[in-house]
């Protein structure tokens, strides 16, 4: 079978001892092995680099690049502009590739010469019920043939492509987006390769999931997305107030409309993942109320990272390790 010339994995990190073993396992067990792998590593404060250099020294293919203070859109950056090959696949820390994953992506680029982009697919490792709960509340849906959603995490580009477009802004959050967008308006060829899988680890406990929220919600505004997120969050609440003051004000049989609206969000989300999990949790109530209080948790993580978004403006390139 025909190869593409060349294929550069490129993988910003950031703290990452814990998770990167595991990463590199499933690299080097692809059936379609990376031509070169590159770690640019944005200023780690425990011993990832020194365990990158050490995992991976043997495999003259893997390179390390030691940047100072980058978040991931400029570890992207700096890792594309080190590529040797014309193609760059991304993925991130934290992640574990399907074996045939880089296989699938370059199947799909052969397709059609004219191909720019190929987007894989992603999926979270659900081991319980928590992580089964929280996949409902805020991960995309699956459709049968097809992505969950484009992620950086999984994707296929050509170099040529990254350098068009000026490559990644240099954000903590919604960098990828920016991409994804300015690609889409290049006039790119994106293609989509469902089977081309990375799986990823969800937040363990609802503390996690708050504070991941709450710094991906700031940075969201920072970078002036609110319309992607934010508002529609901000509108279904101003929607329950008016419930709350009818119930005040006119008449107290409004008030019922406000948990019946919480459990319509919950309701919503079930069916968007009926695929996997069946309806099943509608009608369990442990589930239910489970992703209720993920709803609530993420909803208020929204609000909290907006406001203090508003009063703290960023200073420079801050990395949270959180």
């Amino acid at each position: 079978m025909s190869q593409l010339t060349g294929i550069s994995l490129v993988v910003p990190v950031f703290n990452e001892r814990l998770s990167v073993q595991a990463l590199i396992n499933t690299i080097n067990a692809q059936t379609r092995p990376p031509d070169e792998v590159i770690f640019v590593d944005g200023g780690s404060v425990d011993d990832t680099p020194a365990l990158l250099q050490s995992l991976t020294a043997p495999d003259k293919r893997y390179r390390v690049i030691r940047a100072v203070r980058a978040m991931p859109g400029k570890g992207r950056n700096i890792g594309a502009a080190a590529a040797a090959h014309e193609w760059i696949a991304f993925t991130d820390a934290g992640i574990i590739l399907d074996k045939d994953w880089l296989k699938e992506l370059e199947t799909m680029a052969l397709t059609d010469p004219a191909t720019d982009v190929v987007y894989g697919d992603f999926a979270p490792r659900i081991r319980n019920r928590f992580e089964k709960c929280a996949a409902i509340t805020y991960v995309p849906g699956q459709s049968p043939g097809k992505i969950r959603g484009r992620s950086i995490a999984s994707c296929l580009v050509r170099k040529t492509v990254w350098e068009k477009t000026g490559g990644f802004p240099d954000w903590r959050a919604a960098e990828d987006l920016a991409f994804m967008e300015k690609v889409d308006k290049a006039g790119s060829c994106c293609r989509e390769a469902p089977a081309a899988k990375v799986y990823w680890e969800l937040r363990p406990d609802t503390g996690s999931t708050y504070r991941k929220f709450r710094l991906y919600s700031m940075y969201n505004v920072w970078a002036g997305r609110q319309a992607d997120w934010h508002y529609g969050i901000l509108r279904q609440y101003l929607l329950a107030i008016v419930f709350f003051l009818l119930a005040v004000f006119h008449h107290w049989g409004w008030i019922v409309l406000i948990p019946a609206w919480y459990a319509a969000r919950v309701a919503k989300r079930v069916v968007l993942h009926k695929n996997e999990f069946g309806l099943k949790p509608l009608f369990d109530p442990r589930d239910f109320f489970t992703i209720l209080l993920l709803t609530l948790v993420i909803d208020m993580a929204t609000f909290s990272g907006w406001i203090k978004a508003l009063i703290k403006k960023p200073a420079g390139n801050v990395i949270s390790a959180d």
